[in-house]
């Protein structure tokens, strides 16, 4: 097996760090990293904030569905879904003008736009998380970024064509930490040639057979899917996540040029 294999096979979700701050150099090579991710048109739709002020990172910790690990990480990576670079561009080159001289109608970006920039961005994170794994480096992504749009959008100053897609608490393994892999499900329910497979009863009993094993009746739900649903899905933090993200899209789509 050769070694990106191994760091792809030994990483886990990190929620505990070393006391030690991420070396200068650790840091320049995981964001160079992350920049080499393959990427739309060479365009870069994306930015990455690094995060180390102790009240911000505290104020994330609350603000992401009250984790308190992610204000004992060492530092933060941000990354934003971004069509504001390029539409200031288009700006700065008088593109609007432009169209106006060839009567074609300008818009600000669209909701395939947005798309587009969070697959580069999340791209580009995946690069930074493997390159910080094979530095030591543990990560673990944050997707409740993606609540309180407005909130985090005065905390960063973020512009309208940007979106927070994802936050990155990263820092070194402690030398004691015990890596537990957790079971993914089989690769047959997973990947389908050539076209979509709709899952049946005796799948779903298959793929699920060694997850769920709880007390459902303190629960008050039946089976693990109802508790997946209840403690995923249909929880508070995911109403919320709705919520701002359609407050996004509201914003993103707000004005036309």
């Amino acid at each position: 097996m050769n070694h990106v294999i191994k760091t792809l096979e030994k990483r886990v979700s990190l929620r505990r760090y070393k006391d030690l701050d991420i070396r200068e150099e650790d840091l320049e090579t995981i964001l160079k990293s992350a920049m080499k991710a393959p990427t739309a048109g060479n365009m870069q739709l994306y930015s990455i904030i690094v995060i180390k002020d102790e009240e911000r990172k505290k104020k994330l910790s609350r603000t992401c569905d009250n984790q308190d690990f992610i204000a004992k990480a060492p530092i933060l990576l941000l990354f934003l879904a971004d069509m504001q670079r390029w539409f200031d561009y288009y700006d700065y080159c008088n593109v609007k003008k432009m169209c106006e001289e060839k009567d074609i109608l300008y818009n600000g970006p669209e909701e395939a736009d947005l798309f587009l920039a969070c697959c580069d961005a999340l791209i580009a994170a995946q690069n930074a998380v493997i390159a910080a794994e094979s530095l030591g480096i543990g990560s673990c992504y944050i997707g409740d970024i993606m609540e309180n749009y407005e909130i985090h959008r005065e905390i960063f100053g973020l512009p309208k064509w940007t979106f927070p897609i994802a936050l990155l608490p990263m820092g070194y393994y402690p030398e004691d930490f015990e890596r537990v892999h957790r079971e993914r499900f089989g690769i047959r329910y997973i990947v389908f040639d050539e076209k979509y497979k709709r899952l049946k009863k005796e799948d779903f009993e298959e793929m699920f057979k060694n997850r769920g094993h709880m007390d459902y009746d303190k629960l008050n739900v039946e089976n693990f899917g109802q508790f997946m649903y209840f403690q995923k899905t249909g929880a508070d933090f995911s109403i919320e996540m709705a919520r701002s993200v359609k407050k996004a899209l509201e914003n993103w789509k707000g004005e036309i040029l």
